[in-house]
């Protein structure tokens, strides 16, 4: 599927206030900026595929990841202290998937190879936590705590050699999640 088929396949509408009120921004790819669309943002519906939001512009700060639903008032329902400032969208991937995790930044210590979700690095590899990995096929969430809590961060295909480098500051993961099919 070309990218341009893949883009018209998500779209995301934000608005300034909560319960969809309010002026709106209709977004069908990657915006690093939305202060030039809106003033702030309260609510967003996703209609089609799975994006990745951000609490600053160019892709910084707390990520959350979200699929097709609406989100009336996501801050107080996923705990967001700001807007929404920046938003990634995440193309349909068909495929494996696959990522090598290492314990230690700059691929060292441990290393394993992931081709499924995995909700405890700890129970299921013996290792306290992942701080570099390379992600050959897929896009993933990564998450701070196991179970598929807490900060998450997204990946997507290349080497991260040092997660505190992406704005992660000194995050170590402990559980890891595929993006798959089933948001679109």
């Amino acid at each position: 599927m070309t990218s341009t088929g893949m883009n018209m396949m998500s779209r995301i509408i934000f608005y300034e206030e909560r319960n969809f009120q309010g002026r709106s921004y209709e977004c069908m790819s990657d915006c690093p900026d939305m202060s030039s669309y809106l003033n702030r943002c309260h609510s967003c519906r996703v209609e089609r595929g799975c994006f990745v939001v951000y609490d600053r512009n160019n892709y910084m700060g707390n990520q959350y990841f979200m699929r097709r639903g609406e989100y009336a008032d996501y801050m107080s329902m996923m705990g967001m202290s700001e807007c929404i400032r920046s938003c990634r969208m995440i193309p349909m991937h068909r495929g494996s998937f696959r990522m090598k995790i290492y314990e230690r930044e700059n691929f060292g210590g441990q290393m394993h190879e992931l081709m499924e979700d995995c909700d405890s690095v700890m129970d299921r590899y013996r290792m306290p936590h992942c701080m570099s990995c390379n992600v050959m096929d897929g896009h993933w969430l990564m998450y701070e705590q196991a179970h598929f809590r807490g900060r998450m961060i997204y990946m997507r295909p290349g080497e991260y050699r040092n997660f505190s480098q992406m704005g992660g500051s000194g995050m170590r993961f402990m559980s890891i999640r595929h993006i798959n099919d089933s948001c679109y």
